[in-house]
């Protein structure tokens, strides 16, 4: 693959126009080469296959990537030894994903070898493989009309700018026939948190993360990071990476080649220092440097726990919650309680002096369904193994969250608890009748919010928390994202998702914060402790 760039392609355009592509370094090394060269040995075809059919890929704008992608798409067409393979660009528009196949064009014409091999269709915008009958074309964005296709290859660009996944669905499901098909996603970070496109950049970041995930996806995000978390997360991930950021501002040009793995090469850092000195003085200029040139999300929320620490807090794996409880009977603990509408998952944590963490969570059959399918069924494994209680119809059923709450009341020594105002007086005043556990109120804002979190954190970090390997709040916390005010990274809050766009619950998270914010409140010193005694006259 890397000898197809060299030897069959020059740059279309630009400064290096004409001149042998020669493949970066981190274009060589941390994209090409893994992602075409490695492979794994497939029982169904009986042959070695590229071991990733799937490559999502985020960088900053301006990095070379249209070029790239074409070398690619040719590479596939005529190269990878595909009888009659189908390859297709698309994008928001044709006239997008022409950016991507123009360059393409330009590197037949200006090549010897390739200009006499591929044919090219004016009208269809197609090149043609006569030899085996293959073809390279854009497609437009209407997915019910691509339902035909049979792609060995398939490169979407700018998914940001994509409505939905319609067109990557039919796409995916229509490679199914391939030896080794492969789709390419490649984007500038979103500025929308609930649209397709954050969803394949989270994706990939979790991918990035823990590749074991979904082995057969290839995942490169050079993003700044946002937030202090996300700085340490990519500290673990690349230790020894010599462009990782050294810190968050994207003002500091040691942080841009991260997200700009072409700076100096095809981006030129004039271009960067002249746009960072205009955005440092315009707030709405900040706003798209931040965005296009150093590939943040715009939005201030972002994913808020790693899960690297997240399952270095397991303790001892727990085979159920009804195991663990009988484990931990009599024991004290706060409480939060997350009652949500009649239609949806409602949660309460118990938070133990020894770090152990216990959850109930209820949901309503209706929503059940719905969780599952967002999970690929593993929600109905939850509720069959006894980690999510069902409860008939389409509602929750109150009754049966008072009579647990009861019975935990009567099983563990309760010392408080909080709740999220959002629940209503009259849940707090039944609980208050059936067990004298006085709730505190608390809300999800920035003021009631920012110190349980950051002791959330703190505690995670030092390894002091046990949730057994709860596997729902391992989900949960996986989809927890918080976000800062704009200037005040230090105030934090959970962002709760959209949930009949995304099927994301972080429910069971908000009770453990909730659970963290009564222990804080009961245990905070006195007033005359801290202060003492003043005498007056």
């Amino acid at each position: 693959m890397v000898r197809f760039y060299a030897e069959l392609l020059v740059h279309p355009k630009g400064a290096r126009a004409r001149n042998v592509f020669r493949l970066a370094g981190w274009q060589e090394f941390e994209i090409i080469r893994p992602l075409f060269g490695e492979v794994v040995w497939s029982a169904e075809w009986q042959r070695y296959v590229r071991r990733y059919r799937i490559a999502l890929i985020c960088l900053g704008r301006k990095n070379g990537k249209s070029a790239l992608l074409s070398g690619a798409a040719l590479y596939l067409l005529v190269g990878d030894d595909e009888e009659s393979a189908e390859v297709y660009g698309a994008a928001k528009d044709t006239k997008q994903a022409g950016k991507v196949f123009e360059p393409a064009l330009r590197m037949v014409q200006l090549s010897p070898t390739l200009s006499k091999r591929l044919t090219y269709n004016k009208n269809a915008r197609r090149l043609i493989d006569e030899r085996t009958a293959s073809y390279y074309e854009i497609i437009t964005i209407d997915a019910k009309g691509e339902l035909g296709h049979n792609p060995h290859g398939f490169i979407l660009d700018e998914v940001l700018s994509q409505p939905d996944d319609s067109l990557w669905n039919t796409m995916r499901t229509a490679a199914g026939a391939r030896t080794q098909s492969l789709l390419l996603c490649i984007t500038t970070e979103t500025n929308e948190p609930v649209s397709f496109g954050a969803s394949v950049i989270d994706e990939a970041d979790r991918i990035q993360e823990d590749p074991s995930r979904a082995p057969h996806i290839f995942a490169y995000v050079r993003k700044l990071p946002a937030n202090e978390v996300e700085l340490e997360r990519l500290r673990r991930i690349f230790p020894a990476h010599p462009d990782r950021p050294v810190s968050i501002d994207p003002f500091d040009e040691r942080n841009w080649r991260w997200p700009n793995p072409g700076l100096d090469d095809f981006l030129a850092r004039s271009a960067l220092q002249e746009e960072a000195l205009e955005a440092a003085n315009d707030r709405t200029k900040e706003n798209s440097f931040r965005q296009y040139r150093v590939n943040q999300r715009v939005q201030q929320a972002s994913r808020y726990v790693p899960l690297v620490l997240w399952d270095r807090n397991v303790g001892e794996t727990i085979p159920s919650p009804s195991w663990l409880a009988s484990k931990l009977e009599g024991q004290s603990c706060w409480a939060g309680l997350d009652l949500s509408a009649k239609t949806d998952l409602t949660a309460w944590c118990l938070l133990f002096q020894n770090g152990w963490c216990w959850w109930r969570l209820w949901c309503p059959e209706a929503v059940a369904r719905l969780l599952s399918a967002h999970t690929a069924g593993r929600f109905d494994l939850w509720v069959k193994d006894g980690w999510v209680t069902l409860t008939d119809g389409d509602t929750i059923d109150y009754e049966r969250v008072y009579n647990d709450i009861e019975a935990d009341w009567n099983r563990f020594n309760i010392l408080g608890g909080a709740y999220d105002r959002w629940s209503t007086e009259p849940v707090r005043q039944e609980i208050l009748r059936r067990t004298g556990l006085e709730l505190l109120e608390s809300q999800t804002t920035y003021e009631r919010m920012t110190a349980p979190m950051q002791e959330f954190m703190r505690l995670l970090k030092e390894a002091e928390l046990q949730h057994g390997g709860h596997p729902v709040l391992r989900w949960m916390a996986d989809n927890l994202e918080a976000k800062s005010p704009v200037g005040d990274p230090d105030r934090v809050r959970p962002v709760k998702p959209d949930r009949l766009r995304v099927g994301k619950r972080i429910d069971g998270m908000v009770t453990l914060f909730l659970a963290i914010d009564a222990r804080m409140r009961a245990t905070a010193p006195s007033v005359y402790e801290t202060e003492g005694i003043f005498t007056i006259g």
